[in-house]
């Protein structure tokens, strides 16, 4: 499936945002998953923060499949993930 880019405002930590598109005349909505992931420790090392970043994804539900690893700020790097859709019946 093709993306859509779509830039979307600011949310806090844990939020779902749920998008209505229309293909070839059939409506399906999107659910994505904003989480940001925060570090203790501001001086954490590159390699430490990727490890942290590989287990939360590992670990995340099979539900959800990963979609974009945002920009850090401060000691937080938000990740966003989509909700996987059942097949059509």
């Amino acid at each position: 499936m093709r993306e859509v880019v779509l830039s979307i405002p600011t949310v806090e930590a844990e939020q779902n945002i749920e998008i209505e598109v229309h293909i070839n005349g059939r409506k399906k909505t999107l659910t994505y998953r904003v989480e940001l992931i925060a570090f203790d420790n501001e001086q954490a090392s590159s390699s430490e923060k990727v490890e942290v970043l590989r287990h939360v994804i590992k670990e995340h539900d099979q539900d959800w499949r990963l979609v974009q690893i945002g920009i850090p700020k401060g000691n937080t790097i938000p990740i966003m993930f989509r909700k996987m859709q059942p097949p059509p019946a």
